[in-house]
């Protein structure tokens, strides 16, 4: 008898060579990807069954999250996981744990649906770096169970998805941190001691991150990189700038630019697509969503308002 190796599925490859190995393990392709997004170091897909079906054995050099998202019923299957077989009634909110280099392979009898989120370990040794070395500490292979917060966060990233990525990189990487700080609480051989902030960034730190935020409000930021400026870890980071500013990264990041589009609709030089991709947002529809969103108008609307304001003649 032939034993089959398990497929690769590598999501840091490209597209077609990702798609390629996905479909030697799924029975369908995807009905979401995050490949059109410039997430860093995080991948997610969401597939829905309507008929039964079976995985092949595949392996990944990702750490890897099976969210269950909907489904009549609960989900009779069989999961084979690190060469363990457990019968399973998955539920929607139930999370499979793959680490990285671990086998994982599924037959499942009923329909539903599920969120694959895949992510680097560099995302884990962000988290770590204020606390214990990255190589100590080993993510647990964990079957079905529910997991409120990854079902929370899967479900946040796959809306992310299609909303046609309203949201920016620095969402996702939100996100990302959430995702390691918890699993490293709850799914880890060892509890790293993650630090409690209670005063917020210093100021000279929060004005240079802001000033840098500022300065490049037309390129793709991560918190990875803002975290580096003030030699932070991304997680520490996000919650002592919420601290110091009442919005986490990325809600803050999306106020600029919308502040700098209306900066720049006042000086009605530039259209609104013009406008949209001066202040980093990927077209004038993510514009209109968030100007609208925390102005209460669209930019036209403002545009015509501006147009209409009286200009009062000089005394002569």
């Amino acid at each position: 008898m032939v034993v089959k190796e398990p497929i690769t599925i590598d999501f840091s490859q490209d597209r077609t060579q990702t798609i390629a190995a996905l479909k030697q393990v799924l029975p369908q392709s995807s009905l979401l990807s995050s490949y059109d997004t410039d997430w860093d170091g995080i991948y997610c897909f969401y597939d829905n069954y309507a008929n039964p079906g079976k995985s092949r054995e595949a392996v990944s050099p990702q750490y890897n999250l099976l969210i269950f998202t909907e489904n009549p019923k609960p989900i009779d299957a069989i999961r084979k996981l690190d060469g363990t077989l457990k019968k399973e009634a998955v539920k929607p909110g139930d999370v499979v744990i793959i680490p990285s280099g671990v086998s994982h392979q599924a037959e499942w009898f009923d329909p539903g649906g599920f969120i694959i989120l895949g992510f680097e370990s560099k995302v884990l040794n962000y988290t770590l770096f204020e606390t214990i070395d990255p190589d100590q500490v080993e993510i647990v292979p964990n079957f079905a169970q529910p997991d409120p917060l990854i079902y929370q966060l899967g479900l946040k990233l796959k809306t992310e998805l299609e909303s046609g990525g309203l949201g920016s990189r620095l969402y996702a990487d939100a996100i990302a941190s959430l995702l390691s700080v918890h699993l490293l609480k709850h799914y880890s051989n060892q509890i790293p001691q993650i630090k409690h902030y209670s005063d917020g960034l210093p100021q000279y730190k929060l004005k240079q991150v802001c000033e840098y935020i500022d300065a490049n409000l037309n390129r793709s930021l991560g918190l990875n990189e803002l975290a580096q400026l003030v030699q932070m870890s991304p997680s520490y980071f996000s919650r002592l700038f919420k601290q110091s500013t009442g919005y986490a990264p990325h809600q803050y990041l999306i106020r600029c630019r919308v502040k700098r589009a209306k900066e720049l609709l006042s000086q009605k030089k530039f259209t609104i697509a013009e406008i949209s991709y001066q202040v980093g947002f990927a077209n004038q529809g993510h514009l209109n969503y968030h100007f609208k969103r925390i102005t209460g108008i669209t930019p036209k609307a403002m545009q015509t308002q501006m147009s209409k304001k009286l200009v009062i003649p000089h005394s002569i």
